[in-house]
């Protein structure tokens, strides 16, 4: 199963670290927020990547072709016939990455259609390029195969990021809730599609995913949420990439699913700044 990372934004939001480089670069930790998101689905067998480029796409593609490079140590006989030997292999050895250009100004919509001639398998995974998460994609997975419709939607339950209060005419305040949950579901991406999902899409910049596609098919019935209980955390500002590299620093990053020593309790899953 082949799985779709958007990767072509440009990142305003985080305009401190996405002036030089495209946000799935971004570091967690010293590794690219986009390897992390890798790691999570190659934990699961999932190691079939269609990277969708845009934004300062080109770096991407130098961050795969020095991979074997830049993570291991290796002998270079320099000449006219020049030999590199690598001296060990990565864990991501087996990873199989297809880097697109989807265009610079593209919609999500539009990059995902441009992909529909390497899915060759009625299911296929997209996602987000700055999303963390703990999601078991097997259990995803199943749970898409068994409601039988053409699109499943990851949502989680967050908490408010602010205080809740409670007063009366006076001032006086009656309740008062730190960071409470929210009272709605939201999107967070890791969707499951059909592979029919293709005909609600279009190649035209302007196709966003969010709105016509999805839209089109909730109106018809098609589409399903899945509840994720667990971790998510979306790193749109630089306040939260501070906060994830903390949680990675302080071993207690919840998404590191392929390392134990970085895994926490569930008590408190969804982080509220």
């Amino acid at each position: 199963m082949k799985v779709v990372i958007l990767c072509g934004g440009k990142g305003t939001r985080l305009r401190e670290e996405t002036e030089y480089r495209p946000k799935p670069l971004v570091p967690v930790g010293g590794k690219p927020i986009l390897w992390h998101i890798m790691k999570l689905f190659a934990h699961y067998g999932q190691k079939d990547f269609l990277c969708c480029l845009g934004y300062r796409g080109e770096m991407i593609r130098d961050y795969f072709l020095n991979y074997e490079a830049m993570n291991n140590d290796f002998t270079i006989s320099l000449g006219k016939q020049n030999h590199i030997t690598y001296h060990g292999t990565p864990h991501e050895h087996d990873f199989n990455v297809t880097l697109l250009d989807t265009g610079d100004e593209n919609m999500g919509g539009s990059r995902i259609k441009q992909t529909e001639k390497y899915i060759d398998d009625d299911l296929f995974i997209v996602t987000y390029g700055d999303g963390l998460a703990d999601i078991d994609i097997h259990k995803l997975i199943a749970f898409h195969r068994a409601h039988g419709k053409l699109a499943t939607v990851t949502t989680v339950n967050p908490a408010s990021r602010f205080a809740l209060l409670q007063f009366d005419k006076t001032g006086t305040v009656s309740k008062y809730k730190e960071k409470p949950k929210m009272h709605s579901w939201i999107s967070v991406g890791f969707f499951v599609f059909n592979k029919r999902v293709f005909d609600y899409l279009e190649t035209d910049p302007s196709c966003v995913l969010e709105h016509g596609p999805l839209e089109q098919l909730t109106k018809e019935g098609e589409l399903v949420a899945y509840k994720h209980e667990g971790f998510f955390y979306s790193m749109d500002t630089y306040r939260d990439y501070v906060l994830l590299n903390e949680l990675w620093r302080k071993k207690k990053a919840p998404w590191a699913v392929w390392e134990k020593k970085h895994r926490t309790s569930r008590g408190n899953p969804h982080v509220a700044l």
